[in-house]
């Protein structure tokens, strides 16, 4: 097949979706796929290189909806080249562009939410999600409406997907996610690590990477941290990730009235060996977040043999509370610390067993392998029936939710 993702960006500080497109690309090329990517950003954006495929750039843009006059002209001249075409993330620009110029054209698209549906939103940044009523019914609803499928990576997502905005139609889809976890000279990229963050050596690493961003609940963790670490001085707080809110120097400021900067690094952003290098030279990984689709660092450092200790606003939290590849609570303070001394209190033998259970878990449900797969027969058995059995369906299932509306 060829297949088409559509992206607001592949910029690697958007986080997750941008390397769940990579690597299952990646994947797929390497099962016979064609890959190639759309993206609003500038031709000249420089990690545009990193891709390993086509990547076709129609920016630059200057506005957060990353509006572009020509991806819909150039979606409408060249999609017919692919056999599907997939889009990624809500609330910007390119979604509505693919609507645009394929609801017609026999093309079929798909939509990753990418928990960008979530409640939480909704509730915590109310005035946002005001404006975004404004657009939803002429943009976003139509995007979903008319989608091939709208894919979800969690049954949990599904149903919170559900709870934002009473003008919902899709056809929803369950794909697992996954993503890869390199094989690596373990002792080398420890070392990488800590010679990048030499506060860290010596110590045991209590490992936050992710986007530095306020529903990550990374102020819930310093809380948490500044109760607990006084059972153990060789306890040290990595937040490792990119501040695209200016959010760190509040975390430090944070960290300096609980009395904990001294054992706290905010090293920014970590990839390659030193990102890998620091879930091996962790003594366990931590993701309080307020909401979380998935969580591919969650996986990453499962992969890597590093339990997890996250809240049930983490959507694949059932699974690791069910194999015991961490600990669950909820997204509070208390709950953080109760989750930190429960795994400060464990012995030496349950907390090894729980980090080979960690690398258990990700290889039976958080491998690349497994998502490709699903994908793959998502792909194949709707743009293979497609000429037919959508233009049968499309004009019906338009009716009744214009009917809705």
């Amino acid at each position: 097949m060829k297949i088409l993702h559509v992206l607001a960006s592949v910029d690697p500080r958007a986080g997750g979706p941008v390397e769940g497109v990579r690597r299952s690309g990646v994947a797929m090329q390497d099962a016979g796929h064609e890959i190639e990517v759309a993206t609003c950003d500038a031709p000249d954006d420089p990690y545009l290189a990193a891709l390993p495929f086509p990547v076709h750039a129609f920016g630059p843009t200057s506005n957060r909806y990353s509006y572009s006059a020509y991806l819909a002209p150039w979606l409408a001249n060249h999609a017919r080249r692919f056999d599907a075409v997939v889009v990624h993330g809500l609330w910007q620009y390119h979604g509505f562009a693919t609507w645009k110029a394929l609801h017609d054209s026999g093309v079929p698209y798909y939509v990753y939410t990418h928990g960008m549906l979530d409640p939480w939103f909704k509730e915590a940044y109310p005035l946002k999600h005001l404006k975004k009523w404004l657009y939803w019914p002429w943009a976003e609803y139509r995007v979903l409406r008319d989608a091939c499928a709208v894919i979800f990576t969690t049954e949990e997502e599904r149903t919170r997907a559900r709870q934002s905005f009473w003008l919902y139609r899709a056809r929803e889809r369950i794909v697992p996610f996954g993503t890869t976890v390199p094989t690596v000279d373990v002792a080398s990229v420890r070392e990488a690590f800590l010679q990048a963050v030499p506060s860290a050596r010596g110590k045991r690493v209590v490992l936050f990477l992710g986007r530095v961003h306020a529903k990550k609940g990374c102020d819930l963790l310093i809380d948490a941290f500044a109760r607990v670490a006084r059972r153990d001085e060789a306890l040290h707080l990595v937040i490792a990730g990119p501040d695209e809110t200016g959010w760190a120097a509040s975390l430090r400021a944070q960290a300096q009235a609980a009395g904990i900067a001294h054992r706290m690094t905010l090293p920014g952003m970590l990839q390659g060996d030193l990102k890998w290098g620091a879930f091996h030279a962790s003594d366990v990984f931590a993701l309080p977040s307020h909401q979380e689709n998935f969580g591919v660092a969650v996986a990453e450092a499962l992969g890597c043999g590093l339990p997890a200790l996250i809240s049930d606003k983490v959507n694949v939290w059932r699974e690791i509370e069910e194999d015991g590849a961490g600990l669950v609570g909820s997204d509070t303070v208390e709950s953080t610390e109760k989750s930190l001394v429960r795994w400060l209190e464990l012995d030496d033998a349950t907390r090894e067993a729980m980090r080979l259970q960690a690398a258990r878990t990700f290889n039976a449900r958080f491998r690349i392998e497994t998502m490709v797969s699903a994908l793959t027969t998502l792909l194949e058995t709707r743009a293979g029936h497609h000429g037919q059995a959508e233009k049968n369906t499309l004009p019906a299932f338009r009716k009744a939710t214009e009917q809705a509306r």
